[in-house]
C-alpha cells in the first residue's frame, strides 16, 4: 500500500435486498461492526453506512453483508475517499446574499 492511500478513509452507502425475515439479523450483525451503521429498513431493504480504511476492507463488508442469512443483493450506491487529515479540516463558512427575507 502506498504511503498515499495509507491514511484514506473511504466512506461508502449499501442497498441491502433481503428478506423480510431476515431484517432483525442483519441489523444485529451491523450492529456488532465497528464500521457500519444501518441507517434505514423498511421491508426488505436496508440503508447501511461504511467508513473504512481501504478499498479492500469495503470489498470486505460487501462480502460479509451477502453472507448474511436472508440477504438477496448488496448494492453500492455511493463511494468516496479521501486522506483522513482532509476529515478534519474546517469547511469554509458560506455568505448568502441576495436573498429576500
Amino acid at each position: 500500500m502506498s504511503s498515499a492511500t495509507a491514511n484514506e478513509i473511504h466512506i461508502a452507502s449499501f442497498v441491502v435486498q433481503h428478506r423480510d425475515d431476515a431484517a432483525a439479523a442483519l441489523a444485529t450483525w451491523i450492529a456488532a461492526s465497528v464500521d457500519m451503521e444501518l441507517a434505514r429498513s423498511e421491508g426488505t431493504r436496508s440503508i447501511v453506512l461504511c467508513e473504512c480504511a481501504d478499498q479492500y476492507a469495503l470489498l470486505d463488508r460487501i462480502e460479509a453483508l451477502r453472507a448474511v442469512p436472508g440477504v438477496l443483493n448488496v448494492l453500492l450506491v455511493y463511494h468516496h475517499a479521501e486522506p483522513g487529515e482532509a476529515l478534519d479540516t474546517p469547511m469554509p463558512t458560506l455568505t448568502v446574499t441576495g436573498v429576500a427575507p
